[in-house]
């Protein structure tokens, strides 16, 4: 349930209420529109592109090739509200980070509760997340978007400024996820009205499991409602309320934003406007990660 959808007044402060403690933003609530940019499609199949990493840049490193795939997500406009936000076309990858990719990339892997090469990776904080984008842009001959002098003794990176207009491999900014997200949709969830079960892994008592064991959404990317949870790059804060040319949230903040709704939550955590807030160096079993491939904007 989103608490911010209340359509009568008395309604209007417990929902705020709500929403703090759920960790959603006021506006949260507000229609939501997608609009292909100028000569673009939305949802035809021919719309989206699938790519191994190899055609991400010259010299990738062969052995990375079979585990990711990215899809071509075109430029898009998205109005919440009254509110609009205008997105470059951008690369996601078509899966969440698999324990296979992130241990061939980190040479190590975080303690999991299920193992498995094909298994969504989990239990690494948002530090973790771009750590591991600045390795594999490393391995993809590609730059690093995330610039920083170190590591403090809580995780946290120091002076850390993330270079958008980097070539490069990183964590989707908030309105590059749930553009990717819906599709096209503008419902609730992006399966509309057909089953949840049959394209989201949720309300179960362990996991994660293997990605992509259920239906994609239309743009043919897997587990974005479910299986883990994921992090973006964004701190988390009340949406803005001018419109802006791909916006990537504050400069700073406490929490950052996950998506997507997690293994053990409800199938309301899995909608496509969903949001909730976490310390980046929070580290369970219910959050993992997809990266982007960016050319910069």
């Amino acid at each position: 349930m989103n608490f911010c959808q209340g359509n009568f007044i008395g309604f209007v402060f417990s929902a705020f209420v709500a929403c703090f403690v759920a960790g959603c933003s006021v506006a949260d609530g507000e229609p939501v529109e997608l609009t292909p940019a100028t000569g673009t499609s939305v949802k035809s199949s021919s719309s989206v592109t699938k790519e191994s990493s190899s055609s991400v840049a010259a010299g990738s490193i062969s052995r990375v090739d079979s585990l990711v795939k990215f899809v071509k997500i075109p430029a898009m406009e998205l109005t919440r509200g009254s509110t609009v936000f205008n997105v470059d076309s951008f690369e996601i990858a078509e899966t969440e980070v698999t324990q296979k990719l992130y241990s061939t990339v980190m040479n190590n892997l975080p303690d999991m509760d299920k193992k498995g090469d094909s298994i969504a990776v989990a239990n690494v904080t948002w530090y973790d997340a771009i750590l591991f984008c600045n390795a594999f842009s490393g391995m993809l001959n590609l730059d690093t978007a995330y610039v920083y002098d170190g590591k403090d003794k809580f995780g946290d990176l120091n002076n850390l400024e993330i270079n958008y207009k980097a070539n490069a491999i990183r964590l989707p900014t908030e309105t590059e996820w749930e553009i990717a997200a819906r599709a096209g949709s503008t419902s609730t969830y992006f399966w509309g009205n057909e089953p949840a079960g049959d394209y989201a892994y949720y309300a179960q008592t362990s996991g994660p499991v293997k990605v992509a064991q259920y239906m994609p959404n239309d743009f043919g990317l897997y587990d974005v409602g479910g299986n883990v949870a994921e992090w973006v790059n964004d701190w988390y804060d009340a949406y803005p309320l001018e419109n802006s040319d791909n916006p990537s949230g504050p400069n700073y903040g406490e929490y950052k934003v996950v998506r997507g709704g997690g293994w053990s939550e409800k199938v309301t955590a899995m909608a496509s406007g969903e949001r909730s807030k976490k310390l980046p160096t929070t580290q369970t079993q219910m959050i993992g990660f997809r990266v982007v491939h960016s050319t910069g904007f």
